[in-house]
């Protein structure tokens, strides 16, 4: 029994370290291939509703909205609905500068500052009281239909504590 569970952890810590690995290449080849893209005046593609793929049961559902905000910013608006039905909303702007800007109705984020990397590729770098507690890189599929996204949460002393994946999917 000891024997088998320490196989699954070693397991399991491997295909982690393996999906970490093949995801964060993705993103490296996904940074590369947009580098040269203009980012000249062309409209965010990110504008719209983006719905988290996932395999939770009904009423249970997380809503990205991105819309306009400003001459070159988005606001963000995510409406969560948990497993009781109860529905919580936040939301931020951004200008894409990396400034911190402040985030109303989450009790976890006071501050976040995005930074556009590419037309593709966004940091984005969550803080309560003035300490990151997670940096993310969201990226934009080639054909502008999903979103994936990598949460690494901070321990606030600078320590990756934690790292997950998302995939979000327009909602047309």
């Amino acid at each position: 029994m000891q024997t088998s569970r320490r196989h699954s952890q070693r397991s399991f810590h491997l295909v982690s370290a393996a999906t970490f690995a093949w995801r964060t290449a993705a993103v490296a080849v996904a940074t590369a291939g947009f580098v040269a893209t203009s980012e000249s005046q062309e409209p965010n593609a990110r504008f719209g509703r983006w719905k988290l793929k996932s395999d939770a049961p009904a009423p249970q559902s997380n809503i990205m909205t991105y819309e306009p905000s400003g001459a070159n910013g988005m606001k963000v608006t995510v409406t969560s609905v948990n497993a009781r039905g109860d529905t919580t909303s936040w939301w931020y702007t951004t200008e894409f500068d990396g400034k911190d800007m402040p985030v109303s109705g989450n009790s976890g984020t006071t501050h976040t500052a995005v930074r556009r990397i590419n037309n593709r590729v966004n940091e984005i770098v969550n803080k309560r009281d003035g300490k990151v507690t997670q940096v993310l890189t969201n990226v934009l599929s080639p054909d502008g239909n999903t979103i994936g996204v990598i949460y690494m949460r901070d321990d606030g002393n600078g320590t990756t504590s934690a790292v997950t994946f998302a995939t979000y999917e327009r909602i047309r």
